[in-house]
């Protein structure tokens, strides 16, 4: 079953991505062209193959314990600051209406 540009514009308008046409010619094409390389694992035998959550089985959480550690001071923390303005960095502003430098 292909995709038309009516179903790549409407999967566009809900994933909030503005497309020209010419995306969205490209991108019809394109998803077309990766649904059908994925038609070849349809042609496997899996009849009996149980579902896995990840291809390598066994793995465990090889994450630390979450410690609380000492941090830093305010001092250190703003040693190398460019700027600083009542004990916190100072950053230029994004958004207009100031002159942070």
């Amino acid at each position: 079953m292909a995709l038309t540009e009516d179903d790549v514009r409407r999967i566009a308008t809900y994933t909030r991505i503005d497309l020209t046409p010419e995306q969205l010619s490209q991108m019809t094409i394109d998803l077309n062209e990766i649904i059908e390389s994925l038609d070849a694992i349809g042609k496997y035998d899996l009849e009996g193959v149980e579902p896995t959550f990840h291809p390598i089985g066994g793995l465990v959480n090889v994450m630390r314990e979450d410690e609380p550690h000492p941090g830093f001071t305010q001092k250190v923390a703003l040693s190398n600051a460019g700027a600083v303005q009542d004990g916190a960095f100072l950053i230029p502003t994004i958004l207009g209406g100031g002159d942070a430098s």
